[in-house]
């Protein structure tokens, strides 16, 4: 039956029905700061850090610091879609309404939203798996899953793998003989591939390939001490969690030496179990938070993340690198390599916020569920007969822990 009244709250509720059926990444992710936010694009909310504290011997009284520290999450996401329809398109069911022009819509917004998710990878340093195979065996998996459990992720929030389609082939096919049931239902329905290496596994089509930056020549660490002292910590620091590190030897004026994204371990500076400061017999790996050249002499500054702390209570490395020890970085230069992702809900943070009610005879309805929340506006133009609409979402991402994260390279 013809529906004459498809306004824009009918839009609305079936746009937000259809973004939320074509969202992976952001139903895995943390949702919850949406109330946190006041103003529309351009606001942040400061996320407040975990403090960390040192046993002491002995029964005399040791005061410690406390250092509070925070992160910031910026809604700065601005997307939508429109289109324009005569009069006549009105008549139409909501059904071919929404197959003509709400469903491929709302599609492309969910995609954007993905794409914004998937693209934090590069705040990641965890790494796994050799870059240009396809991970697909319980060893690899599980070593992303041995990764957290190094890093005192808490074990009480399961851990998810976001897969790009051939590794999620190939672990179905692994999974086949021992979950044929659930697997084939829940594949179909919600992309869900199954548990396997201590990992809940979805299928996602949005993650990213990180080209690696061109490098050349033989980096290595120019002066000691680029490193932090338990009481050189403050809290800028802390929320920034990136710190400078000088090299040479790199090949002389490469414009994209290194990208922001690429991985890459320094001899001698291995990794600490936050909890225990004890080091886990596995080289430490850090991310380059910022595209890189080198200058004529070959030397370059790289913005990196994690910082450095060789003591006290946010030690995290057992020791800084000496002056020349070399860095071996994450596969090919130039070369690009699939990012699939393991994680837990808190790493990623995905906040959308409602957008100001239009003005000037624009008739609009805004509609949230579960923190995803989507705009509707129409205007009529009389010298066209036609109206024009369009579809408006309002969002920040960001890797608010990015410890609970690890790539798993394919």
């Amino acid at each position: 039956m013809a529906n004459s009244l498809i306004t824009p709250t009918i839009i609305a509720k079936e746009a937000l029905m259809q973004l939320e059926n074509n969202l992976v990444m952001a139903s895995l992710v943390h949702r919850d700061y949406q109330s946190e936010f006041k103003g529309g694009q351009g606001s942040t909310v400061q996320v407040r850090k975990p403090v960390k504290f040192l046993a002491v011997d002995g029964a005399a009284l040791s005061e410690q610091d406390v250092i509070e520290s925070y992160t910031s999450v910026t809604v700065d996401q601005r997307k939508h879609v429109s289109w324009a329809f005569t009069t006549a398109d009105e008549t139409l069911s909501i059904e071919e309404y929404s197959k003509r022009y709400i469903a491929p819509a709302a599609a492309e917004l969910a995609q954007a939203i993905e794409t914004s998710l998937t693209g934090l990878y590069s705040s990641v340093w965890q790494s796994v798996g050799t870059p240009g195979t396809t991970p697909s065996t319980f060893l690899e998996l599980g070593a992303a899953r041995q990764r957290l459990v190094e890093s005192a992720a808490p074990m009480t929030k399961e851990i998810i793998g976001a897969m790009d389609p051939a590794a999620a082939l190939k672990i179905a096919n692994d999974l086949k003989l021992v979950n044929v049931g659930d697997k084939v239902k829940t594949a179909l329905e919600r992309v869900r591939v199954g548990k396997y290496g201590g990992l809940e596994n979805y299928e996602n089509q949005s993650l990213r390939i990180h080209t690696n930056g061109a490098r050349g020549g033989t980096p290595l660490v120019n002066g000691a001490n680029q490193f932090l002292l338990d009481a050189a910590v403050t809290t800028a620091l802390l929320s920034s969690n990136t710190q400078s590190l000088v090299i040479d030897g790199a090949s002389n004026s490469i414009t994209g030496w290194a990208k922001a994204g690429d991985v890459f371990t320094l001899a001698g500076v291995y990794a600490v179990n936050p909890k225990t400061r004890q080091s886990t017999g596995r080289l430490q790996e850090f991310v380059v938070t910022a595209d890189a050249n080198s200058n004529g002499s070959g030397a370059v500054t790289l913005s990196i993340s994690p910082q450095m702390v060789t003591t006290g209570k946010y030690q995290n490395v057992s020791a800084g690198p000496a002056d020349n020890a070399a860095l071996t970085f994450l596969g090919t230069a130039a070369t690009g390599y699939v990012q699939n992702l393991c994680f837990q809900e808190n790493a990623f943070a995905l906040v959308t916020v409602p957008l100001d009610e239009p003005r000037g005879g624009v008739e609009s309805s805004q509609m949230v569920h579960k923190n995803i929340g989507i705009r509707v506006a129409r205007q009529y133009a009389i010298a066209s007969d036609k109206n024009f609409i369009r579809l408006d979402i309002l969002y920040g991402v960001k890797a608010i822990y990015p410890e609970l994260a690890v790539r798993l390279w394919g």
